[in-house]
């Protein structure tokens, strides 16, 4: 089957590309910037250039398609009106130009709301553009979702970093508002699943995951999972406005982005309808707390971050979906061999190629916390195996002469990694030192900040 993703660059958008091109499809991706996309992130997808709002370029982009998912999402926070004007233009252009081009049906996943209560501007945008779709293109199949569960989902990541790094929360009142949170994984299994089930054209389905939860109870499951103690106060002086300051101060999540996320958690948002079970009986949706712990169970490194990081750059660091990662990269005149031969002395009687005192230092100080210290490199036959030890580090994976992952065993607020690539390049070797850390709450950050500089040296 012919799909065209649009939104490829996004949350939901980059986990579904990969799972249709493995199922078969034949997939293309529509993106306004292709240097903004990894192909190698694409999985083998083709990737075109086309804008929503310029009716001319989408013709040529939809020819042949079968299927549409549409996914674009804007999540701007000012109230002209002018970006809801664009978002409907575009939407109208995309449908329309469906239609125009024999498209056979379109898939949209928009936002799942309560018939009761208050809606906010950008769930009223979300339906909004469902019934554009519906009017002016073929056949819509409309998911509405409430909160996702996942690493780099906003919501979910909202509910991270709070938990994360406060301790004890001042909460507005809508922390104890209704929502029923859903995997990622079961979203995209929906997706899949709608292209096999002519049955779903035409109908809008709520989706929702098997728990009714609280914003209260979400960020206390988080906590528990992540081995936290968490306090929080609930008080009636925050507005949406004054949440989204405070968001902006505590989260990376910008302000424009975080006032209409906060508006939509004022909405209950609990799945009303049936139709998900009836149409998609095979499905099972996660609770909270499996979502929870399936997103946190993750594996590190992720080599999705590789691509963020410029090829020449002897510094880079990023940090996203709770982890931290700060790379330096250097290019030697030696083969791979002769490098990884340094490496593999590294640690034991041979000690650490620079700063040294700085990790006996560091050992000594594992060892006053009860930690294993320095201590525990014996003799070794010279090749680095995987579960060697090497002095507080524990060897995952060791690929000679390409690469060599060590995860630290010395006692700290988090988890730490410490990587190494060799690249063949232009007759030299990039060697790669990659520090991987994952917080845990407040102390992780103190940590990683107090003791940068020094990282700073040792890696120098």
């Amino acid at each position: 089957m012919k799909i065209l993703v649009t939104g490829a660059t996004g949350y939901v958008g980059s986990k579904l590309i990969p799972k249709l091109v493995k199922a078969g499809h034949q997939v293309t991706c529509m993106v306004r910037n292709r240097s903004h996309v990894s192909e190698h992130a694409l999985g083998g997808a083709r990737l075109v250039e086309a804008d929503a709002l310029d009716a001319n370029s989408l013709l040529p982009t939809l020819d042949g398609v079968d299927v549409g998912y549409y996914l674009i999402h804007s999540m701007a926070g000012d109230k002209a009106g002018f970006a809801d004007r664009d978002r409907q233009a575009a939407v109208r252009n995309f449908a329309t130009a469906a239609k125009q081009a024999g498209v056979q049906r379109i898939i949209y996943l928009g936002a799942l709301t309560s018939q009761t209560s208050e809606v906010s501007l950008h769930l009223k945008s979300r339906h909004e553009t469902g019934g554009v779709l519906r009017e002016f293109g073929p056949p819509v199949t409309e998911f509405r979702a409430g909160i996702i569960v996942g690493d780099g989902s906003v919501s979910f990541e909202m509910i991270r970093y709070l938990t994360e790094r406060l301790p004890v929360m001042i909460c507005p009142r809508w922390v104890i508002t209704r929502t029923q949170p859903i995997a990622i994984g079961n979203v995209i299994e929906y997706l899949l699943a709608a292209l096999g089930v002519p049955e779903s054209v035409a109908e809008i389905i709520e989706i929702a995951g098997a728990t009714v939860e609280t914003y209260r109870s979400m960020m206390l499951i988080y906590a528990r999972a992540r081995g936290l103690r968490r306090w929080l106060l609930r008080v009636s002086v925050l507005t949406p406005r004054r949440s989204s300051y405070w968001l902006n101060l505590v989260t990376p999540i910008r302000a424009a982005i975080a006032r209409p996320l906060i508006e939509g958690l004022r909405t209950e948002v609990v799945c009303t309808s049936a139709s998900a079970k009836r149409l998609f009986p095979a499905i099972c949706p996660l609770t909270y707390t499996a979502a929870v712990e399936a997103a946190l169970d993750r594996p590190v490194p992720d080599e999705s971050f590789q691509h963020l990081f410029p090829r020449n750059a002897r510094h880079a660091s990023v940090r996203r979906e709770g982890l931290i990662t700060d790379v330096r990269q250097a290019c030697l005149n030696a083969s791979a061999e002769q490098v990884f031969a340094v490496l593999q002395g590294l640690g034991g009687k041979r000690r650490w190629l620079h700063a040294n005192f700085l990790w006996q230092i560091q050992g000594w100080v594992d060892r006053l916390l009860g930690g294993v210290g320095m201590r525990r490199s014996g003799s070794r036959d010279g090749q680095l195996k995987t579960g060697d030890c090497l002095d507080f580090w524990r060897i995952e994976q060791v690929a000679c002469p390409r690469s060599l992952l060590v995860r630290a065993e010395m006692k700290l607020p988090g988890r730490a990694w410490l990587q190494f690539l060799l690249t063949p390049d232009k007759g030299q070797t990039r060697l790669s030192c990659w520090a991987w850390f994952e917080p845990r709450g407040l102390a992780g950050e103190i940590y990683w900040w107090l003791l940068y500089p020094i990282h700073f040296l040792v890696r120098a």
